[in-house]
């Protein structure tokens, strides 16, 4: 079984009746996914949901973002919340809260252009969102943050 018909088996009712397209990953290798492991089918959903929900960005930024090197950091702070005994769902809501609640700092905004006090999440999906886009339409590779 491929990773899509894994992931497409693990949905819920509800996941697949709403508006929100959640793409799977095109990094199993890296960021999120390869960091989460065994809970990678269960917890990329959620991840998925949580991250859309409270940035509001695209799908593909969201995609982008959980198979960056900085998806891998969010799994580790969503790893740090399921050994303090919250459960996955928990563990990913307070993981998406730690995130939205740091703020892009002022030489963090000087050295990319990201307006000061985004929200970290908010800024490096988007950055990441950005990113692939751009390399998509065949531009020069574009810095990662």
């Amino acid at each position: 079984m491929d990773i899509s018909s894994e992931y497409e088996s693990s949905l819920g009712e509800e996941d697949k009746m709403t508006d929100l397209t959640i793409l799977p990953t095109e990094n199993t290798e890296w960021g999120f996914w390869s960091t989460m492991r065994e809970r990678a089918v269960d917890a990329w959903p959620l991840a998925f949901k949580a991250i859309h929900e409270a940035t509001a960005a695209d799908p593909e930024s969201v995609r982008a973002f959980l198979d960056s090197r900085h998806g891998r950091h969010f799994a580790d702070e969503v790893i740090n919340h399921l050994h303090a005994g919250r459960d996955l769902e928990k563990a990913i809501a307070a993981a998406t809260a730690t995130w939205m609640s740091w703020r892009i700092g002022n030489r963090t905004s000087r050295e990319t252009g990201i307006p000061e006090g985004l929200p970290y999440l908010t800024a490096l999906v988007l950055s990441e969102g950005f990113a692939t886009e751009a390399e998509e339409m065949g531009l020069a590779e574009t810095p990662r943050l």
